[in-house]
């Protein structure tokens, strides 16, 4: 039967463990009634037409970002299950989850919220946002972007499946050996880390070289790199990250697979390996990975603050500059994590200034946000709030991140809750707070509606408070020397932090329920929210010049850039004019087609996975085969594009027209 079934049996159903057997049972029935429920209201076929198959890069955007917001929810019932036990478990208590339960939630809790939540955000606003931005009609290639997507869509099923069949790793979210060998960590947890990574991150990197392609070699006439919009800068220089330390990570997981499956031994230190090199290759890929992460949401405060100040953004060319040194130097510091293996003073001391000299570049981006906000027309809308909250924030964690860049005082908080809230303050501030304000920019441009600002400003206020109460209490306990991942408090006198820890992930909970009311209530009353000018900001940058949403190929024709802010330089010289330019010459558009490839190279991809977690490698040739056979047949399609004719490019642009002419009329009246 192991032929057959390899390492799967009936023990494999947590029958044992009540919680995550209920969590399944729960998840399954409501994506059945989900199912049900699309399928009854005939949406299917819409759902396949529109979404699953489509090549277009605004619609692979969107799903990114809803798969990032569902694994927001699982991620976060990870935190607040932590929480709950470290308030609970407390001297003389043990608790209600297991040493071995509560090990896989922080496990999987760090995995999600960085592999499967921020990176699936930060991708999904490059590819709604920059080809609109750079004034172009798609990425450079569509379906492998679509492909992209599936393979990560198909790493993220992987995890959540840990829930149901087997167990999840033990080892914490980067799985340091010599804990995630096979002799400390048998069970299959780190397999299905292992696989899950690598399928994802096959996919990312397919996606980096998407979006570094089209930036460098796809802009619309007229726009050069000094006239791309920061966000455009910001996305580059992340995916520039990415294609040079993604495949570190995928070296370094393939080597601990080498180790598990082939009893290799590179980081075994009884097999004549060094557990250390697994330390220097995944940092290699962490450290960059902060700022692949960090670099995009800087881009994304750059937009809201020159859009909300009514000004361009102070600093310009410094902001880029300051972009690209972060980028350089970001491969210079990976040693801060680990001051205490015995480098040596010397080394410490070099890369201890590294950590330090990143934060001057950082520290201009924080004076060009204020200089620009500085004397203009500030308007206090949401996405501004979490820009000044972001700036209050992140001001803090960064002064931390500095303290632990000094190998002394790394030497004492080392391992400590004080890390733990150096880190959350600078990825819950720096990148959380820049996904919501990018979430609530851009919807209208997705759907055509604005968010309930109300209930926007709610949800904000959740996180703001939410989160220092959540947090900053670990800097003491760190002083005080809690280390992190304990699963039981041996102090009593640390209670009351705890409670009031516990209090802080509520209420940021709370802002979580808030953002699903906020939606739901949004598209209830959307025709009282509607946005028919494309243009309900007075943006500054290209895509608020389309349709919103906009059509399939953004553009009836390739606008023609003058100036380092392309819609508002146009925007003011029509509104000066009281007319817009001569109505071009229409042409009908080639636009790339539908394809199924990414969808079910991902279901190959998850059976394969699945297999090679479970040692059924019968079922894993199976899975390669399938993936192999779907690339053969997309390689013969003889049909990859589609025309969309000039008939339908002319009415569509000659109703955008009259639209932004009425829109423009009444800017012109009012100034």
């Amino acid at each position: 039967m192991s032929v057959i079934f390899g390492k799967l049996t009936w023990d494999a159903i947590p029958f044992h463990e009540p919680i995550p057997l209920i969590t399944s049972a729960v998840v399954l029935a409501a994506v059945a009634a989900i199912a049900v429920w699309v399928w009854r209201n005939g949406w299917w076929p819409y759902l396949r037409d529109e979404y699953i198959t489509s090549t277009d890069h605004k619609r692979i955007g969107i799903m990114y970002i809803v798969l990032a917001l569902l694994m927001l929810v699982r991620g976060f019932a990870d935190a607040i299950m932590m929480r709950l036990q470290q308030s609970m478990a407390i001297g003389a208590s043990q608790g209600y989850l297991t040493p071995e339960h509560y090990n896989q939630i922080f496990s999987a809790h760090g995995t999600i919220m960085i592999f499967f939540v921020a990176m699936p955000f930060v991708i999904g606003f490059m590819n709604f946002v920059v080809p609109l931005q750079l004034g172009v009609r798609d990425v450079a290639f569509p379906t492998m972007n679509n492909v992209s997507f599936w393979l990560t869509a198909s790493g993220a099923l992987l995890i959540n499946l840990s829930l149901f069949i087997g167990e999840f790793a033990r080892t914490g979210w980067l799985a340091f050996p010599p804990l995630s060998e096979k002799e400390f960590s048998p069970g299959v947890g780190v397999d299905y880390y292992l696989v899950a990574l690598q399928i994802s991150g096959v996919g990312t990197v397919l996606t980096s070289v998407n979006f570094v392609t089209t930036i460098l070699k796809i802009r619309a006439p007229g726009m050069s790199y000094f006239r791309m919009p920061v966000f455009c800068w910001t996305s580059l220089a992340s995916n520039l990250l990415i294609l040079a330390a993604f495949p570190v990570l995928t070296v370094t997981l393939g080597l601990l697979m080498l180790d598990r499956y082939l009893d290799f031994h590179f980081f075994t230190n009884d097999g004549g390996g060094n557990s250390m090199l697994y330390m220097n290759l995944i940092w290699v890929w962490g450290h960059p990975e902060v700022y692949i992460l960090a670099l995009p949401a800087f881009g994304i405060y750059s937009e809201v603050a020159a859009t909300f100040s009514g000004k361009p953004l102070f600093g310009y060319r410094s902001m880029v500059f300051a972009t690209l040194a972060i980028c350089i130097i970001s491969f210079m510091v990976w040693l801060h994590h680990f001051f205490t293996m015995g480098a040596g003073a010397n080394i410490n001391a070099i890369f201890g200034i590294a950590s330090m000299v990143i934060g001057i570049p950082t520290g201009v981006k924080i004076y060009n946000w204020l200089f620009t906000m500085y004397g203009g027309r500030v308007r206090f809308t949401v996405p501004m709030h979490y820009l000044i909250g972001f700036m209050l924030t992140f001001v803090v964690g960064g002064l931390t991140g500095v303290l632990l860049a000094i190998p002394p005082v790394d030497f004492v908080v080392h391992n400590s809750l004080f890390l733990v809230a150096h880190f959350h303050q600078v990825i819950i501030g720096g990148v959380v707070f820049a996904l919501m304000a990018g979430y609530t920019y851009w919807f209208p441009k997705a759907f055509g509606f604005t968010l309930d600002e109300r209930l926007g400003k709610a949800v904000f206020w959740c996180w703001f408070i939410g989160f220092h109460l959540a947090f900053m209490p670990s800097y003491l306990l760190g002083f005080y020397g809690a280390t992190r991942r304990m699963q039981h408090i041996p102090d009593p006198s640390w209670a009351p932090w705890l409670h009031l820890e516990l209090f802080g992930a509520v209420i940021i909970g709370a802002g979580i329920v808030l953002t699903v009311v906020q939606l739901l209530y949004s598209i209830k009353t959307r025709e009282q929210r509607l946005d028919v000018t494309g243009d309900p900001w007075d943006g500054r940058t290209l895509e608020w010049l389309t349709l919103s949403p906009p059509p399939h190929y953004n553009f009836a024709v390739l606008p023609d850039v003058h100036g380092e802010e392309a819609y508002w330089t146009r925007k003011q010289t029509a509104i000066k004019m009281d007319q817009l330019i001569k109505e071009p010459d229409y042409q009908p558009i080639e636009m790339p087609v539908s394809t199924p490839v990414g969808v079910i190279c991902a279901f190959f991809a998850s059976v394969c996975g699945f297999a090679v977690i479970w040692h059924i490698w019968w079922l894993a040739i199976l899975g390669l085969i399938g993936a192999f056979a779907v690339f053969v047949w997309y390689a013969w399609q003889d049909e990859h594009e589609h025309i969309v004719p000039v008939d339908e490019v002319r009415t569509n642009a000659r109703e955008r027209r009259r639209i932004r002419m009425e829109h423009l009329h009444s800017l012109s009246q009012s100034t």
